[in-house]
């Protein structure tokens, strides 16, 4: 009975610490959210107020760059550009769109040719982008969000 009462006593000196809650600590949570989490995925892709009725995130994504492209083409078209060649080239403009819907051109990447026949081009392409209408952010989990993305731009002239 004695070695009964024993065993009893050192099962419930130890069992204690299975009773006992665990404390999770607040950075160790986020740090595990933060490894799971997608950046390079939006829940929403920024907006202009004529793509809102877009209903899938596809199709308002696909808004927002006809909206952009539209917008430049317009501008270059209206231009007086010369040319002594042919020009035919996908310029590749890299963007970022800030939190506060603000548009920033990061980069132009053409080839030497296009550049050589209209030395004015990048000039041109920050001009056009210079007058679009008021972007909205993307969204993150309910969060307005910096997006970074590239839009490419033909440019053919005959």
């Amino acid at each position: 009975m004695n070695r009964l009462a024993c065993f009893l006593l050192i099962f419930l000196l130890t069992a204690c610490d299975y009773f006992e809650k665990q404390k999770v600590n607040s950075e160790d949570l986020l740090e595990e959210e933060l490894q799971t989490f997608n950046w390079n995925d939006v829940d929403t892709y920024p907006t202009f107020n004529s793509c809102e009725g877009m209903t899938t995130k596809e199709d308002s994504r696909v808004c927002f760059q006809n909206t952009l492209l539209q917008h430049v083409n317009d501008y270059l078209g209206s231009q007086n550009i010369v040319v002594s060649e042919d020009v035919y080239d996908t310029i590749r403009l890299k963007l970022i769109i800030d939190n506060k819907g603000l548009l920033q051109i990061e980069d132009i990447i053409l080839k030497p040719e296009t550049e050589y026949q209209i030395p004015e081009i990048d000039s041109l392409l920050r001009q056009s982008l210079k007058d679009v209408p008021k972007i909205f952010p993307a969204i993150k989990r309910g969060q307005q969000v910096t997006t970074a993305f590239e839009l490419p731009v033909i440019v053919r002239i005959d």
